[in-house]
């Protein structure tokens, strides 16, 4: 789907009514003609005020129907099919416009996430912690790619890891669970503790927290 908005958003289409370049929008579930489906989740459409077609259509739907009313121009992506659409006031899809820098935002992450998935399978051997935190804490990443990346936590056994997987906040439950308990399997084996006051790590003998100077039970 990602894949298929970044394409319509490098395509320009003009509005043959007043030459404006039309704006990437979010469809109506519903047709306004057959009541079913666009085909499409998107609609390329005309939204300048000062279109011929929406300016003159007020008037136009007034003689014509009754009621108040206007017409903004719409074309469907991938298609030669047109409109006309009615619509029932000036606000109509100006709260539906695709956000383009979302979107970009989105496939940027998107990117990265298929780099860290694609160096889970080395960063071992090469020794990058990098991709392996990327994953786990991208909370739009695959479950199962995040999963194992945390299933390399252990092997690592790096306590650089602690600190950015205790301040991050994990929506998936098991996931959260793994961690913490990989984090305490790289705190044994390593011969250190949490500071309970500072959360600060400390060798796990130590009686008197070096950060804070607190005593310790």
């Amino acid at each position: 789907m990602l894949s298929t908005i970044l394409k319509y958003l490098e395509e320009k289409h003009v509005c043959p009514h007043c030459k404006s370049e039309l704006s990437l929008c979010h469809a109506p579930p519903v047709h306004v003609g057959d009541g079913l489906g666009w085909g499409c989740e998107y609609l390329f459409i005309c939204l300048n005020d000062e279109c011929s077609l929406f300016a003159n259509g007020w008037q136009h739907i007034e003689n014509q129907y009754g009621h108040v009313g206007s017409y903004r121009y719409m074309e469907i992506p991938g298609s030669k099919e047109t409109y006309n659409m009615m619509v029932a006031g000036r606000g109509a899809f100006t709260g539906s416009i695709v956000d383009v820098e979302a979107i970009k935002e989105q496939n940027a992450r998107y990117q990265e996430e298929k780099k860290a998935v694609a160096a889970l399978d080395t960063c071992l051997d090469e020794k990058n912690l990098e991709p392996v935190l990327f994953l786990i804490k991208d909370e739009a990443a695959n479950i199962r790619d995040r999963k194992k990346a945390a299933a390399l936590l252990v092997p690592f056994n790096d306590p650089d890891c602690v600190e950015p997987l205790r301040n991050h906040t994990f929506k998936d439950t098991s996931l959260e669970q793994e961690v913490k308990m990989a984090i305490s399997a790289i705190l044994t084996k390593n011969f250190q503790k949490e500071c309970p006051f500072c959360f600060e790590l400390i060798k796990s003998r130590a009686t008197v927290c070096k950060h804070c100077q607190k005593e310790l039970s």
